[in-house]
């Protein structure tokens, strides 16, 4: 007999099981049964071959139609069309040693055909696929693969596969498997259970591979998804509960402080949503237990200033705020926005300063030796109360008076080493607020963010103009030109104009920007398309699209005092078109420019796509942002950029963006290339399930913080959060 944990290779023997090692990095049963079917297929069902995608590698169930064998000069070849009924996929087959197949490839008979998808005169095909024939009952012995007995009479688990481990080589020992399984302990109670309506474990897990029905198979499938969405809520619930038991310093708002006079000078009013959340954050600040809160908002929403007004009651009570942005760009636009927000309540001790005025120092990697000093000396004697920077923050000889708030923007663009550094830079438990301009679904926020509440700003500011999105064929040359053109259009009447492409270029140099996970989910469409447009060619092809316009690149690869320069001089409006990367996707603020072109835009992924494009219509002019791009119509990438093209809302794109790329792994294992642990769990199909765990998770920890009458569930949670995740999750 056999436990979850035994080796696998022991269970399955040692051909086996060293093939799934080196194909899915199987060891144990658990990691076999863990490897679940993507589908289940009957054998009157047959598999949809129009939604097919070239270059995937795929196993459908397929009836075949006819089989010929044709020849030419090259020799023999066995062609073989298969159908589902609606469409036909071929077959092909090369060599004299092939054409024996045609003897049980006959009309009729049903099987699953394994293979990658490619295209022959537009005609979709696979070439030399490996394929199990299910047993008919009407055919002779000698034409029926005797594997295919194990199919006899249920459903047909399809599972993901590999050319070299295909689909009924894991069922085989799946089954093997499940034949020596002892019965699987359930973590659960029977009262659990019976709460939520779940099977359970061991049942479960056996129904998953071998199910009496496809109602089996959901109630399999819906009680391994709770599993995964419990273990990471109670991972979470632990660390909230942790983090109640870990007082800070209360840092209370005060009626005549800066904050009051900060929003006494400010030139407009306001919004709802800026009030509301503000009032909550000033709440969380007053209270000894540490802020933990997640601020969420459009590109425009004014995240900012609610930002300041937090900073600027921590610098009330006594303590000092860090602002960490990701880019020394994106820093140096903060530092400069928050001292003209604050005038003269940033100019302590300087000429025209007010009386109680603080100071705001700006920290980045590669200032100048005097600048840095001076600004080291100003957050460790406690001089500067808000200090803005990159992740020079978190260096070790960078030290503060009092860090009572640390603001971090745009979080998914920061390692959690980096932001765990930086809150280790206070003497108590500072308190934390995290911003993202990317709206985050609801059940992802849970999931992911679950330990941290989540404000969001959902009103736009008066004053901000719609902005209208396009997509642009480049390969329709007249079009093409009338980019150009339009950005011409918009100089002439005073508007200046981005373009972003995806790489630097220069110096045979391939490396770009596209830093982040979810660009490089886009870049995976392009391995075999030429190199991304780069800034530094864009360039030239400008000088004479633009002749007479005022052009200027930005870039990662520029000197630091190069950067604020380009961005003061575009912020000033002596440079008409700023050529640049990613540098500009967020907390760019110019409230001139009318028009964005994003070069190559199908690289990019949805939710940059609208970050980079909210850097348009911010002065009262409709924005323009035009999408040019090679992808085909009707393919993924082309599809894409048509959802960014028809609608502005965040949140609906944000869904989408989740969708496309395949939900990821929430606890960050997209970032470490390491295998998914989440396998069941839908970010967005099962928000009911993530409601329910997370209440469950709760009430478990509230009673049991530590899990130590929970053995089985402790493991749980340590079989979905390693020792890597836990601390992932102990720093996120």
């Amino acid at each position: 007999m056999a436990t979850l944990d035994s080796a696998l290779l022991d269970v399955v023997g040692g051909r086996t099981g060293k093939a799934l090692f080196k194909a899915f990095d199987m060891a144990t049963v658990r990691d076999l049964l863990a490897h679940y079917p993507r589908r289940m297929a009957e054998r009157g069902e047959l598999t949809e071959l129009g939604s097919l995608r070239l270059d995937e590698d795929v196993t459908v169930l397929a009836e075949v139609t006819s089989a010929q064998v044709r020849r030419s000069n090259n020799g023999p070849r066995l062609e073989v069309v298969v159908g589902d009924g609606t469409g036909r996929l071929h077959l092909v087959f090369f060599g004299p040693r092939s054409t024996w197949r045609q003897r049980e490839l006959v009309p009729g008979r049903r099987g699953l055909f394994s293979g990658r998808v490619g295209d022959f005169r537009g005609t979709r095909q696979l070439v030399h696929p490996d394929y199990l024939l299910l047993r008919d009952e009407h055919a002779s012995d000698a034409l029926a693969h005797a594997e295919a007995d194990m199919y006899a009479g249920r459903l047909i688990p399809v599972y993901p596969a590999t050319q070299q481990v295909r689909t009924w080589t894991i069922s085989a020992a799946v089954r093997q498997a499940l034949a020596l399984l002892d019965p699987v302990p359930d973590p659960l109670d029977d009262a659990a259970r019976a709460r939520h309506g779940l099977l359970d474990a061991d049942t479960a897990i056996r129904a998953m591979h071998e199910p009496e029905d496809r109602e089996q198979w959901l109630a399999a499938r819906r009680r391994l998804a709770w599993d995964e969405a419990l273990g990471v809520q109670l991972a979470l619930a632990q660390r909230r509960a942790r983090a109640a038991k870990d007082p800070t310093v209360a840092r209370p708002g005060r009626g005549d402080g800066l904050r009051a006079a900060f929003d006494a000078r400010l030139p407009f009013t306001l919004t709802a949503g800026q009030q509301q959340v503000g009032d909550v954050i000033a709440a969380d600040l007053a209270a000894t237990t540490p802020m933990n809160r997640l601020l969420q908002g459009e590109v425009g929403s004014g995240k900012t200033v609610v930002a300041v007004r937090a900073m600027l009651q921590a610098v009330d009570a006594g303590g000092q705020a860090a602002l960490l942005a990701p880019t020394e760009v994106l820093a140096a636009q903060h530092a400069r926005t928050v001292e003209q927000l604050l005038g003269p309540l940033a100019r302590a001790g300087q000429l025209g300063g007010a009386d109680a005025a603080t100071r705001v120092v700006l920290l980045t990697g590669s200032q100048p030796a005097a600048a840095r000093r001076a600004a080291l000396l100003d957050a460790a004697s406690g001089a500067a109360g808000i200090v803005i920077g990159t992740h020079a923050l978190i260096q070790e000889q960078v030290q503060f008076a009092d860090l009572a708030l640390v603001v971090v923007d745009e979080q998914h663009r920061f390692g959690v080493e980096q932001r765990d550094a930086l809150r280790g830079k206070a003497r108590t438990p500072p308190h934390v607020l995290v911003m993202t301009a990317t709206p985050i679904p609801r059940t992802v926020a849970m999931t992911v963010f679950g330990d941290l509440e989540t404000s969001t700003l959902a009103e736009l500011p008066a004053g901000r103009a719609p902005i209208s999105t396009s997509v642009v064929p480049r390969a329709n040359h007249l079009w093409y030109r009338r980019v150009w053109q339009r950005v011409a259009e918009e100089v002439a009447v005073g508007r200046q104009a981005y373009v972003v492409c995806p790489r630097i270029g220069g110096d045979g140099a391939e490396v770009d920007l596209v830093a982040d996970v979810e660009s490089a989910f886009a870049a995976e469409e392009d391995e075999a398309r030429r190199p991304p447009v780069a800034v530094l060619a864009t360039l030239d092809e400008l000088s004479a699209e633009l002749a007479g316009l005022r052009i200027a690149p930005l870039h990662g690869r520029l000197p630091a005092e190069e950067k604020d320069r380009v961005m003061s001089d575009f912020a000033a409006g002596r440079i008409d078109v700023l050529v640049a990367t990613t540098v500009v996707e967020v907390g760019v603020d110019v409230a001139n420019a009318s028009v964005m072109v994003i070069l190559d835009a199908d690289r990019f992924g949805v939710s940059q796509l609208h970050q980079l494009r909210g850097r348009v219509g911010r002065g009262g002019h409709p924005g323009l942002c035009l999408l040019v791009t090679e992808a085909e119509p009707g393919s993924p990438a082309r599809e894409r950029l048509d959802a960014v093209a028809a609608t502005t809302d965040g949140f609906e794109l944000a869904r989408l963006d989740v969708e496309q790329r395949r939900e990821g792994d929430v606890l960050g294992a997209a970032q470490s290339g390491r295998r998914r642990q989440l396998r069941l769990l839908s970010l967005l199909r099962d928000e009911a399930l993530i409601v329910a765990a997370r209440e469950e998770a709760t009430r478990i920890i509230g009673a049991d913080p530590e899990l130590s009458h929970h053995r089985l569930l402790a493991e749980q949670v340590a079989a979905l959060v390693d020792d890597r995740r836990a601390e992932y999750l102990e720093k996120a």
